[in-house]
């Protein structure tokens, strides 16, 4: 199933025309744009998000694995010292 040829498209248009009248169809159009725009920036806001938790559980990581080792290196150093 591929895109629709031209004929096809012009009676699409024309039943949408005779069903919400050439009035109503920028009303539906500014609705349709303004919907995907929210829906685009609802997923921008939600990658967003998933970043900075990712960062986030990386830096704690990061702080985790530094603390263990001051706390091996020091560990070490009173071994030698015993």
């Amino acid at each position: 199933m591929g895109m629709p040829s031209m004929p096809e498209l012009l009676i699409i248009l024309a039943i949408v025309v005779l069903l919400f009248g050439a009035k109503k169809i920028p009303d539906l159009a500014k609705g349709l744009g303004k919907g995907i725009k929210d829906f685009k920036n609802a997923i921008k806001d939600d990658e967003e998000k998933l970043a900075d938790a990712k960062a986030a559980t990386e830096l704690k990581e990061i702080k985790e694995d530094a603390k263990a080792s001051t706390v091996t290196d020091v560990k070490a150093e009173t071994v030698k010292k015993a």
